[in-house]
């Protein structure tokens, strides 16, 4: 440990040629909130807008060294933040880049890669999915003699990404009751808990990780990583079916209950809290440890770091974020209805609804020869309770109807 100690010191030294420590910010709103010192590591505001330039320059860093890479050519493969940490720190050391990214990865994202990486980089777009791309990337690395960069599961990684707890230590002076830490592959989690548990050991840890991505809580309880049947990608930060091999050595000592997972429409409602309250922009990976605040019991009286991993967020997804948010509280619906096919049912129909109701979506097909028409409807309202009345008083009125809200795939399809 004490070597491992003395590594991200070094790591933390020479990441200074590129920026200061993020903020450690105490949240008033928060700690209010919550009876607390409630502090956020702002790693959304590191240049590429998260922690993984760490991990990428300490990794390249490493390689570019006097015995270290005889060829500095790096690879990696990455839709998001590892792609634009690796291009920036290829930048940086005037090295060589190819970026492998998923064809389906917004132009947003690959724009962004390209600016960070100016001409080190080249980005090469294969495979619809990202463990296609993945096989490419690690078969061009072979076959091209170069570096691959590993998002987590490599000591290098580790090491940078733990340059994190050093900042916070140094930052708050005292060693926190609590850190709340993200967890997607477990680089920078592992690399935390490792830093902490020697320089804070009495610091305690609680994880986050997004419902449809729990790789981490999964590997407790099997007692080994493995592989998720299926992974939510909304939480693209985090969403990561198989947790990595060294990190899991170093947080297999903890219980499945120190995981709690974040459900992700619920993220939504945090990011536009954030967003709205606070000014912050985090992506939802970003929001992960704020957000599983209220799972984590009595924080009266603590000093609580939460790590806000990543604000890398397009505001295209906007819409998509209030709408997931909105159906989380309770206060949009959809329901697809049987209206018969008169004059004046249209009228009446609109006559069961509330005075904060709104309609947000309407469809509706007259069909010749049916004496019944189908409709999807999309209510919103400002509280829950609205929805509850207009569902009984349609069931009153004898019109057919089904709440699609929360059916995936009609859902999907019609809305």
């Amino acid at each position: 440990m004490e070597n491992f100690v003395a590594s991200v010191r070094q790591a933390e030294a020479a990441i200074r040629d590129l920026f200061e420590p993020t903020p450690l910010q105490r949240n008033d709103h928060l700690s209010a909130k919550y009876g607390a010192d409630i502090w956020l590591k702002r790693e959304d505001l590191t240049p590429v807008r998260s922690y993984k330039l760490r991990g990428a320059f300490n990794a390249i860093r490493k390689l570019m060294t006097p015995g270290g890479a005889t060829n500095a050519h790096f690879v990696c493969a990455s839709a998001g933040n590892h792609a634009q940490g690796v291009a920036y720190a290829c930048r940086h050391f005037g090295a060589k880049g190819t970026i492998f990214m998923p064809v389906t990865t917004p132009k947003q994202k690959i724009d962004k890669t390209k600016i960070f990486g100016g001409d080190s980089v080249e980005i090469v777009l294969t495979g619809d999915y990202f463990d296609q791309t993945l096989a490419a990337a690690q078969a061009f690395a072979v076959e091209q003699d170069a570096q691959f960069i590993s998002p987590f599961d490599a000591p290098d990684i580790i090491e940078g990404q733990a340059t994190v707890a050093l900042e916070i230590l140094d930052q708050l002076g005292v060693a926190p009751d609590l850190v709340v830490l993200p967890v997607g592959g477990g680089g920078l989690s592992s690399g935390v808990v490792r830093y902490l548990g020697d320089s804070a050991p009495e610091t305690d840890f609680a994880f986050a990780e997004p419902l449809g991505g729990a790789s981490l809580q999964a590997a407790l309880e099997a007692g080994a990583p493995v592989a998720l049947p299926a992974v939510d990608s909304f939480v693209d930060g985090a969403a990561v079916a198989r947790i990595g091999a060294l990190p899991f050595e170093t947080l297999r000592r903890f219980k499945p209950s120190d995981v709690h997972l974040a459900p992700e429409d619920r993220i939504c409602r945090t990011m536009l809290d954030m967003l709205n309250i606070e000014g912050i922009v985090l992506e939802p990976a970003g929001a992960l440890t704020v957000d599983v605040l209220d799972d984590l019991g009595d924080l009266r009286g603590q000093t609580v770091v939460c790590v806000c991993s990543g604000g890398n967020f397009d505001f295209e997804r906007l819409p998509e974020v209030k709408e997931r948010a909105q159906r989380f509280a309770g206060i949009k619906k959809y329901f697809v209805l049987r209206l018969p096919q008169r004059p004046g049912a249209l009228r009446e129909l609109l006559e069961l609804m509330g005075p904060n109701d709104d309609i947000a979506r309407f469809e509706y097909l007259k069909k010749s020869a049916r004496n019944f028409g189908s409709i999807l409807i999309g209510i919103e309202t400002n509280d829950p309770s609205n929805l509850h009345t207009f569902s009984q008083r349609l069931a009153q009125a004898g019109i057919a109807h089904r709440d699609i809200t929360n059916d995936e795939i009609l859902a999907e399809l019609l809305v």
